[in-house]
């Protein structure tokens, strides 16, 4: 598998004109524009708007050829692919080296957006207001690339490109709602999932539910499955697989005569004392204290 280190392999690999900017580049596709390769993953963040007419991309392994304007996030060493793209309309791509946000707050912020770990087909899907703002933000980082390098020009670029992740954040928060409206509550299926995991008893050979079995099981990355979770509950994935097995736990407490270890160990903890900081954190008191009361 191809990797680009640098943009310029990057841009001439991909018949673009060479970069202003060793470290940073921008590129407006127009319609007529045809993209497609092998597989190939880079030392750069990539931040993408597109309305696909015929073909498909691969981000992660996963389709994706939804018709919507649409904005894909790639981070560093993620895979990607086109294959055979043509555009619907204009389209744009914007690379940023990892090199172009060191000492800049960007640098530590760009792992706070969580789409970057999202699958091709959790894409962002923009409204046509939404899209004059990207077009609008993408114009101006296209400006100062083009006509004004100076000491400012950097910190310019880097504030549009902040204000287009605010922006994707927002509207992503938009998609999460419309998305629950149509196809029901994720914290519902997302609990219906955790309990046959106890029922069928997989935890007596796989362990604790993780995260990303359950995000599997749901067919979503594990990063949306808890974005998507925290806004219809305010609380991750993680969060809410710790309150089950609390409750869990507690259940089992009133009703079996077993011991507190054996209880930790049947829901498949392998260490009772994490089991243990994990019931106080959420009840308050240790497991131990809870069966005291229960027989007083």
């Amino acid at each position: 598998m191809q990797h680009f280190k640098n943009l310029a392999d990057m841009h001439r690999y991909s018949g673009f004109p060479m970069p202003e900017n060793p470290l940073f580049s921008v590129y407006r596709c127009m319609k007529t524009c045809m993209l497609g390769g092998r597989e190939f993953t880079s030392d750069f963040y990539m931040i993408g708007f597109k309305k696909l007419k015929s073909g498909v991309v691969m981000y992660g392994r996963t389709k994706y050829d939804h018709d919507n304007g649409s904005m894909i996030f790639v981070k560093p060493r993620q895979i990607i692919e086109f294959q055979g793209v043509e555009y619907e309309e204009d389209a744009f791509i914007i690379f940023i080296h990892e090199d172009f946000l060191h000492g800049h707050s960007l640098h530590t912020e760009m792992n706070k957006y969580a789409f970057f770990d999202y699958e091709a087909n959790e894409a962002l899907h923009l409204s046509p207001r939404e899209e004059e703002i990207m077009w609008d933000l993408y114009h101006k980082i296209d400006e100062e690339y083009r006509n004004n390098t100076d000491e400012y020009s950097r910190d310019i670029i880097l504030a549009h490109i902040d204000s287009m992740l605010k922006y994707s954040q927002r509207f992503y928060k938009r998609q999460f709602i419309n998305r629950t409206d149509l196809s029901g509550k994720t914290v519902s299926k997302f609990n219906n999932a955790l309990a046959a995991y106890f029922k069928n008893e997989l935890f007596l050979n796989q362990g604790l539910p993780t995260v990303n079995m359950l995000a599997s099981q749901l067919n979503l990355s594990p990063r949306y499955l808890s974005d998507l979770l925290k806004q219809e509950t305010g609380k991750t994935a993680m969060d809410l697989i710790h309150i089950y097995l609390v409750n869990e736990a507690k259940n089992r407490l009133k009703v079996d005569d077993q011991s507190v270890s054996e209880i930790a160990y049947d829901l498949g903890f392998e260490n009772l004392p994490y089991f243990s900081r994990l019931f106080k954190k959420e009840t308050g008191i240790s497991p131990n204290q809870f069966k005291k009361q229960l027989a007083n």
